[in-house]
C-alpha cells in the first residue's frame, strides 16, 4: 500500500471511528503507554539537562541576550541597548519569567532557563508518538519513533540555548495537530470539546506570533484554514468565530508586549528586516536571491535528517494534489507546504547579507517544522510498500541533488570565502565530520547515504523497525553530543575567558554600564550579561565623549595603546579596572569612583 493510500485510509479511519480522540485515544488511554510516555518524556528532560550542564552564558549572540533581556525588561529589571539589531519578541521571554523569580545572579537565571526549555522540549516525545498513532503506526513503533523524533539534532541541539528554537517545534507540532483535531473530529465529538480545540490551534499559532517573526507566516496560515473550515462547511461558524477571536486576542496582547520592549532594548531602532523584505520582493535579483536562499533551507532540512524530512515533504506534496484526497486532509497538507514555503522565502528574503555560508545554506528557520516531515517520512518508511518506498527514496534524492545544484550554481565560490559560522550547522558538520569547511556536495552524498542506511535497516525481516529506530538514535545522538563538544563548550568558553568581569569589579555595586559601539557586538551583549543588575546603554566613542553618569564605562582598545591611555580625557577618579584582547575583540573597561566598592583585585 502506498503512503499516501495509507494516510487518506487513515484520515478516512479517523473522521469515521471519533476522529482524533480515538486514534489516539485506543492506546493512550491505557495505562501502561501513559506511564511509559511519562518516563520517556522524563528521560528526555535529563538527556537536554545533562547536554546543557556545560552553557553558563548566552553565546548564540545576539538572539540568546535578546530573549534573556527581553525576559529581564518584561520582570521590572533594567533594558540593554541592542539597536540597530534584530527585534527579539516577547512571547518566549513570557516562559523564562519564572528563572528571574527564583534567582538573582545571571548564571543561576540562566540555567533555570535552559531547564524551562528541556520540560517544553521534551514535550517532542508525546506529540510524535500522537501523530505517528494517528498514521495508524504501530504503538510500540510510535513510541520508539516519538523518541527519535524527540532526539532529532534540530529538536535537542537548539533546547541548549535560550533561544526560541528549544519550543518552537514543540509549539508547531501541538498546532498542526489541534487543527487536525478541530477539523477532524466526528459527530461523537461534543461540540464544546471541538470548539475548544479550534480555540487551542488558534491561541497556540498565535503565540507562535508572538514570540518570533516565523510566526505571522503560521498566522497567515492558519487563518486560511478557519475560512476555508467555513467556507465548505467542515465547522460552523460559531467554532470559528471563537477561533478568531482567540486568535486576535492572543496575537494582539503578543503586538502590546512587544511594542513595549523596543524603547527599553532598540532605543535606536532595529536593523529593518521589513525593509530588506520589500526590496528583495520587488526587484528581479532579489526573488533570485530569494529562491536560491529558500532552496537551500529545504535542501539542509532533507540532508540533516538523512532524507527522512524529504520523504515526508515528497509525500505531503502527493498527499495535497492527489485525486480523491479527503478535502480537510488536503487542506492540512496544503498548510504544511504552505508553512514551509512561507517560512522558507520570507526568511531568507528578509536576512541582510551577513557574509557568512549560513546565507545561502541554513537549518534554524525550518527547523520548527522538521520533526512534522520527519514523523511522516518515518511513517511511510514503515508502512509502505517496498516499491512505494523506492519511489519516495528516489524523489527525495532527486530533490537534494537538485537542490544542492541550485546553491551550488547561485552562491558559488562564496560557499568556500565567506565565514563558516560552525553554529549553523550541526548536522552537516557531524556528517562530513568537518568542522572548519563546509562541503555542500560530501553533505548531500553523506545525507543520501543515511538514506540508505536507514531504507535497509527498515526492510530487515522480523527487527527492521527495531533496527531502524536503533539506527536513527545512534546517530541523532552522536551528532548532538559532537555538537555540544565541538561547538557549545568551546563557545562558552571562550566567550567566558573574553568577557566575564565578575572577578575584577563589584558588578552588584553597580547600576549602569555604557559600552563603545566599536566594541563587537558579540563582547558587548556579553559585558551587558554579566552585569546583570546594570542598565545597558551604548555609545560611539569616534564622534561621542564617553558618558560620565554611569557606573562602568567600556571603551574600544587601540593597537599598541597602554590602556590607561584608551581615555585620553578620563575624568578624575576614573580607573581602570579590566582590560582584555581576545579575538573577538580588544576593550578596557573603566570605573567610575561612585560605581562601587574598590574593584575584587585589589582587596
Amino acid at each position: 500500500m502506498s503512503p499516501q493510500a495509507t494516510t487518506l485510509r487513515a484520515a478516512r479511519s479517523t473522521a469515521r471511528d471519533a476522529g482524533p480522540d480515538a486514534a489516539s485515544g485506543r492506546t493512550g488511554r491505557l495505562g501502561h503507554w501513559g506511564l511509559l510516555l511519562l518516563l520517556g518524556w522524563v528521560a528526555q528532560v535529563a538527556v537536554r539537562l545533562w547536554l546543557a550542564s556545560g552553557q553558563t552564558m548566552p553565546v548564540a549572540t545576539p538572539d540568546e541576550a535578546g530573549y534573556l533581556f527581553a525576559a529581564r525588561v518584561i520582570d521590572g529589571g533594567p533594558g540593554a541597548d541592542m539597536s540597530y539589531g534584530t527585534v527579539y519578541r516577547g512571547g518566549y521571554a513570557l516562559l523564562l519569567l519564572p528563572a528571574f523569580w527564583l534567582a538573582d545572579d545571571p548564571v543561576t537565571v540562566y540555567r533555570i532557563c535552559l531547564v524551562i526549555n528541556a520540560l517544553i522540549s521534551a514535550a517532542m516525545l508525546p506529540l510524535a508518538y500522537l501523530m505517528l498513532r494517528r498514521l495508524r503506526v504501530a504503538p510500540n513503533w510510535s513510541y520508539a519513533m516519538g523518541h527519535v523524533t524527540a532526539l532529532l539534532p534540530c529538536v535537542l541541539f537548539f533546547a541548549e540555548f535560550v533561544l526560541t528554537d528549544a519550543v518552537l517545534p514543540v509549539a508547531v507540532f501541538g498546532w498542526l495537530l489541534l487543527t487536525h483535531s478541530w477539523l477532524t473530529a466526528g459527530p461523537e465529538t461534543s461540540r464544546a470539546r471541538r470548539t475548544l480545540y479550534g480555540a487551542a490551534a488558534a491561541m497556540t499559532v498565535a503565540y507562535v506570533y508572538a514570540s518570533h517573526t516565523r510566526g505571522a507566516i503560521l498566522l497567515i496560515v492558519h487563518a486560511g484554514i478557519v475560512l476555508a473550515a467555513v467556507a465548505f462547511r467542515w465547522r460552523g461558524w460559531r467554532s470559528a468565530a471563537v477561533a478568531t477571536a482567540a486568535m486576535g486576542a492572543v496575537a494582539g496582547a503578543g503586538m502590546l508586549l512587544n511594542d513595549s520592549l523596543l524603547p527599553a532594548l532598540y532605543p535606536g531602532g532595529d536593523n529593518d528586516l521589513s525593509g530588506n523584505l520589500a526590496r528583495r520582493l520587488t526587484t528581479v535579483d532579489g526573488y533570485g536571491w530569494v529562491l536560491s536562499l529558500g532552496t537551500g533551507q529545504v535542501w539542509y532540512q532533507i540532508v540533516a535528517t538523512g532524507g527522512l524530512a524529504g520523504i515526508g515533504l515528497v509525500t505531503i506534496a502527493v498527499v495535497a494534489v492527489r485525486r480523491g484526497t479527503p478535502p480537510r486532509l488536503r487542506a492540512l497538507s496544503l498548510a504544511v507546504l504552505a508553512t514551509i514555503a512561507g517560512i522558507a522565502f520570507a526568511t531568507s528574503a528578509a536576512l541582510p547579507v551577513e557574509y557568512r555560508i549560513g546565507n545561502y545554506v541554513y537549518g534554524r528557520y525550518l527547523a520548527c517544522v522538521t520533526p512534522v516531515l520527519f514523523v511522516v517520512g518515518a511513517a511511510v518508511l514503515l508502512r509502505a510498500t517496498l516499491r512505494t518506498v523506492l519511489r519516495t527514496a528516489a524523489a527525495t534524492a532527486a530533490l537534494a541533488v537538485a537542490g544542492a545544484g541550485v546553491v551550488q550554481w547561485y552562491a558559488g565560490d562564496l560557499l568556500s570565502e565567506y565565514t563558516y559560522t560552525l553554529f549553523d550547522f550541526p548536522e552537516v558538520s557531524f556528517l562530513t565530520w568537518n568542522w572548519s569547511e563546509f562541503h555542500l556536495w560530501h553533505a548531500t552524498l553523506a545525507g543520501l547515504v543515511l538514506l540508505g542506511l536507514a531504507l535497509i535497516a527498515a526492510r530487515l525481516p522480523r527487527h527492521g523497525p527495531a533496527v531502524l529506530a536503533g539506527l536513527l538514535v545512534i546517530v541523532n545522538v552522536a551528532a548532538v553530543t559532537t555538537a555540544t563538544t565541538q561547538i557549545s563548550r568551546p563557545l562558552v568558553q571562550n566567550l567566558t575567558a573574553y568577557t566575564d568581569l565578575r572577578g575584577k569589579t563589584d558588578l552588584d555595586a553597580q547600576r549602569s554600564i555604557a559600552v563603545d559601539w566599536n566594541v563587537p557586538w558579540t563582547v558587548r551583549l556579553g559585558l551587558f550579561y554579566w552585569a546583570w543588575d546594570s542598565k545597558g546603554t551604548l555609545f560611539d566613542a569616534r564622534w561621542t565623549p564617553p558618558p560620565r553618569n554611569v557606573d562602568l564605562v567600556v571603551l574600544h582598545w587601540p593597537e599598541n595603546v597602554p590602556a590607561t591611555a584608551s581615555w585620553k580625557d578620563a575624568p578624575n577618579g576614573w580607573r581602570v579596572v579590566d582590560s582584555r584582547r581576545s579575538p573577538e575583540g580588544d576593550w578596557v573597561a573603566w570605573r567610575s569612583p561612585s560605581g562601587g566598592r574598590d574593584d575584587i583585585a585589589g582587596r
